[in-house]
């Protein structure tokens, strides 16, 4: 019997990355109202809660990702959240994990009013016309530092951080950038939404976020200004969002420089540190390399 058509097998699956800020008054009943619903639909993946909002992503059965979607539309906090949505494998998440956390995203710099106090959005197209236009702007990227190594904006400045909580001690190093004007990206959003309420307060006047993050950049213009795939959270690890022709592969094996996406877990140091190998080095350092995989 002939093996299933992988590209038919995929195609069954679609992983959805979503987020909102706003009061969540309980959530230890949002947690299991999620969790509920969550293994209604078979969905796996990770769903986070905290008193400032949510931070989700999840994968299941396509039908099945439609109907949360419809279903999530429905409430009056979710209507009008942006799923954004990319193909799935059915292997994107081992299990699901609905938790409260104290933040929904970790940047440890004290409580902000997201709604009030965020940066100004630029959409999509907004940014394919500024590079168009070769106006005098830089793309701040807050995402860490390895995420940025496969796949970054033209015009690119990032202020290598390992974690997103890092990021308030490295404003020093940015000041230069408060004369300039500023596009920050992440990859859904969430992270600009919190860190640009920071850098507000630190004196960031000409700033903007790019709107639903880099995601919706590469969805609409792929390969163009976003060179190379967009790392993300689940055992995909990176994703190219929209398959094109000739894409161009950023990434570089950490030992011998050759063109490549796939990463490890780096166990020589502690914590361990991700990392990109090519399938020939693999064999060489298989005894500090393992596969990289999320929950």
């Amino acid at each position: 019997m002939k093996s299933p058509n992988p590209s038919k097998a995929e195609a069954r699956y679609t992983i959805i990355l979503f987020y909102k800020f706003f009061e969540v008054k309980n959530t230890k009943k949002l947690m299991k109202e999620q969790r509920k619903i969550c293994e209604s639909l078979n969905l796996k993946g990770r769903f986070l809660i905290a008193t400032e909002g949510v931070n989700a992503t999840l994968e299941g059965e396509t039908k099945d990702i439609n109907k949360y979607i419809r279903g999530m539309h429905a409430k009056r906090n979710f209507k009008n959240v942006v799923f954004k949505k990319s193909k799935g494998t059915g292997k994107g998440f081992t299990k699901l994990m609905v938790k409260v956390r104290p933040e929904v995203v970790t940047l440890g710099a004290g409580k902000f009013n997201v709604k009030k106090e965020t940066a100004k959005s630029i959409t999509p197209a907004e940014l394919e016309r500024l590079y168009k236009k070769d106006k005098d702007f830089v793309v701040l990227d807050l995402r860490n530092n390895f995420e940025i190594e496969v796949g970054q904006f033209e015009r690119t400045i990032h202020p290598n951080i390992k974690n997103f909580r890092d990021l308030p001690s490295k404003i020093p190093k940015l000041k230069a950038l408060k004369k300039k004007k500023i596009i920050i990206v992440c990859t859904g959003g969430i992270r600009c939404e919190k860190a640009s309420c920071l850098l507000k307060r630190e004196g960031f006047e000409d700033m903007y976020q790019l709107k639903d993050g880099i995601h919706a950049y590469m969805q609409k213009y792929p390969n163009k200004n976003f060179k190379g795939s967009l790392f993300v959270f689940d055992n995909r690890m990176v994703t190219p969002v929209v398959d094109v022709p000739k894409r161009v592969i950023m990434g570089k094996c950490v030992y011998c420089n050759k063109a490549c996406e796939d990463f490890y877990n780096d166990d020589s140091t502690r914590p361990s540190t991700k990392v990109i190998c090519c399938i020939t080095c693999i064999k060489q350092h298989k005894n500090i390399l393992r596969q990289a995989v999320s929950i």
